[in-house]
């Protein structure tokens, strides 16, 4: 989640509440006014035992539901360790490719490319 310095303080309030995080201040060099800073919580015991319950609770109430679903199913594979698997690897790009901000099918054959490097992109 990511917010202007203004709001920065949300970010912080969350990070405090779920008690696992971090916020982070990104430096913006276009022509924006304001930093951006963003609540990211990437240790995946704490997405699992906080962040996920509590959203499993508390139900987003909009198209972001569906994203959420998925990343949950990505996160029980790379839990369970499939993700280093080819075909844990592809159910998770597969889930990705249906989430928001979608990765076109061409870049997420070239992520399997560099790391099952028998996979070819056939143009499909």
């Amino acid at each position: 989640m990511a917010q202007g310095a203004r709001s920065a303080d949300v970010l912080h309030d969350l990070r405090g509440f779920f008690g696992v995080g971090c916020v982070y201040r990104n430096r913006r060099h276009d022509n924006h006014k304001e930093d951006l800073y963003r609540y990211d919580v990437s240790n995946r015991v704490e997405l699992a035992e906080v962040i996920v319950p509590f959203f499993q609770r508390n139900p987003l109430r909009t198209g972001k539901r569906r994203d959420f679903e998925q990343f949950t199913k990505c996160l029980e594979l790379i839990i369970a360790g499939r993700h280093v698997e080819r075909e844990g690897l592809v159910q998770v790009l597969l889930l990705m490719e249906t989430m928001n901000h979608r990765k076109s099918r061409h870049d997420l054959i070239g992520i399997l490319r560099d790391h099952t490097p028998e996979i070819r992109d056939t143009g499909s």
